[in-house]
């Protein structure tokens, strides 16, 4: 079975110490083989708050991982950091590419840099982008998972978040879909769900679903939901995939599973 932890919106520089201790034991006692972190890194790309960002990821002791910048994670105030070099402090702490992909028998994860310089909140996918993926989708063997990762979100629940959708999700979510993907996860809005996009648009043809992880550490919790992540078991295609939410319990100071969502990919039985 291969195990992915999800995690999104940690904004170092604003952690909560018991939150990321109890996030630590979680994931030591799950193990999982993958670690998708989809944005929003740090609060304001500041030098430590990479630096203790790593530390945290390092420390987590999950052999594989998948990092890529949020919008937090471009320098707001250092105009000329912004404009000359918005991604350097990240390169610096996780790499130079900023859209890794991980592959093995089981998994095709594909990451999508959605952060823009010349854009303070916003996201935005490209056609080039959009070609990207879709190439390696339609190269993804029969039996794998095959997961797009972006920061901003392709779909919202609530009304006061349509302005965070990132700009050109209709017709990524349609490509990709056509190509193969199963699910988009993302971050940002700090509103951790799991929503069947084919559903939802009947121009989908396909099962994919858009998945989404809260905020994991950050003292930055929205009124209706606390800090969370997602874990996502998945062993076969024919065997429903299992997105599980696990939320911060502060009166057990550990994080518990509140929630599983059985998907049934597309090609297998309903």
């Amino acid at each position: 079975m291969a195990l992915i932890a999800h995690l999104s919106d940690p904004h170092f520089g604003t952690e909560q110490l018991p939150v990321m201790q109890a996030l630590q034991a979680l994931l030591w006692q799950q193990a999982p083989h993958l670690l998708i972190l989809s944005g929003d890194i740090t609060q304001r790309a500041r030098r430590s708050q990479f630096r203790h960002a790593r530390a945290f990821v390092d420390s987590l002791n999950i052999p594989h991982r998948l990092v890529i910048p949020g919008n937090h994670d471009i320098p707001l105030f250092n105009l000329a950091a912004r404009v000359l070099a918005p991604y350097r402090r990240h390169r610096h702490a996780f790499g130079q590419d900023l859209e890794p992909m991980y592959r093995d028998d089981q998994l095709l994860a594909i990451t999508v840099n959605t952060t823009r310089a010349y854009r303070h909140e916003d996201g935005e996918v490209s056609p080039a982008q959009i070609k990207r993926v879709c190439e390696h989708l339609q190269q993804a063997r029969p039996q794998q998972l095959r997961l797009v990762i972006t920061h901003q979100p392709v779909y919202v629940t609530e009304q006061r978040d349509e302005g965070n959708l990132l700009h050109g999700y209709q017709a990524a979510v349609n490509a990709w879909a056509e190509a193969g993907a199963d699910m988009i996860l993302g971050g940002h809005i700090h509103l951790p769900f799991v929503i069947a996009l084919h559903d939802k648009r009947p121009d989908i043809r396909r099962r994919i679903w858009a998945v989404q992880a809260g905020t994991a550490v950050s003292t930055r919790i929205r009124r209706n939901a606390g800090n969370s992540i997602n874990l996502i078991r998945y062993q076969e295609r024919h065997v429903p995939c299992m997105v599980e939410r696990w939320d911060y319990a502060e009166a057990q100071q550990q994080f518990v599973q509140v929630s599983a969502e059985a998907l049934n990919l597309e090609g297998t039985s309903s």
